[in-house]
């Protein structure tokens, strides 16, 4: 589905990414981890089109993309970014018809809006609520559903447990999941690297801008090398 080729991205003198190249299959969880500062987000971000790529391209159905952002969300590709971004003073109603901007058919948003609704029972409860009165799980849900409303084929998940309570962490993941039983492919940068291995058909390990290992999840997940470099403090955190 989508292929990124020696994709390199500069901040001034600095190179945040060195050619990296990673593949997404239709229908697969396709895990990023590693420590801060590794490149995932700006890979995720490169994908978006949230930044400029200084060398490298990327197909998407074997077609070269440009680097709009608002071409790649009508393309299908659509990004949960870091931290929600949700819109806090206008209502969960109003922030889930922004995230459906691509869709001109009214009836086509009210579907998406009844079905975002199916899969967060919460955001209806919560529909006339401005979004910032959210709990920060209730955020994250609905910067998910947001992103749903533009119908994508390609989700992108940028940390989406950050911050949250491991009982909604868990919740988080469920969803997760669900999407993906449901068919859709997503690319997953989490924080919490044995969960996302655990979920994920295939995973790409980054380190400095770099992609030092990759295969199945569950494999990765299980190498010592792999867990004693990227996953001890991970580990740490699931015991408690």
């Amino acid at each position: 589905m989508l292929e990124v080729r020696n994709l390199t991205v500069r901040y001034g003198g600095i190179t945040a990414l060195h050619g990296i190249n990673l593949s997404i299959a239709e229908g697969h969880i396709v895990a990023m981890v590693g420590a801060n500062g590794a490149g995932k987000s700006t890979t995720i971000n490169a994908i978006s089109g949230m930044v400029r790529r200084a060398e490298g391209e990327i197909l998407f159905h074997g077609e070269p993309m440009d680097s709009s952002p608002q071409r790649i969300v009508r393309k299908g590709i659509v990004q949960v970014p870091e931290g929600r971004r949700i819109f806090p003073s206008i209502s969960v109603k109003e922030n889930l018809i922004m995230g459906a901007y691509s869709v001109k058919d009214r009836a086509v948003q009210e579907e998406n809006i009844e079905r975002a609704y199916r899969l967060f029972p919460v955001l209806e409860q919560r529909k006339n609520q401005p979004g910032g009165t959210l709990s920060g799980g209730e955020q994250q849900m609905l910067a998910i559903a947001r992103a749903l409303m533009s119908n994508p084929s390609l989700l992108l998940l940028d940390e989406p447990s950050l911050g949250l309570a491991p009982k909604l962490s868990l919740e988080i993941f469920r969803l997760i999941q669900e999407l993906h039983q449901q068919g859709l492919t997503i690319l997953l940068v989490e924080q919490n690297a044995v969960k996302s291995l655990s979920i994920s058909d295939y995973a790409y390990v980054l380190e400095t801008g770099r992609v030092v290992a990759q295969g199945p999840g569950k494999e990765l997940a299980g190498d010592p090398v792999v867990k004693r470099a990227y996953l001890g403090c991970a580990e740490e955190h699931e015991r408690e």
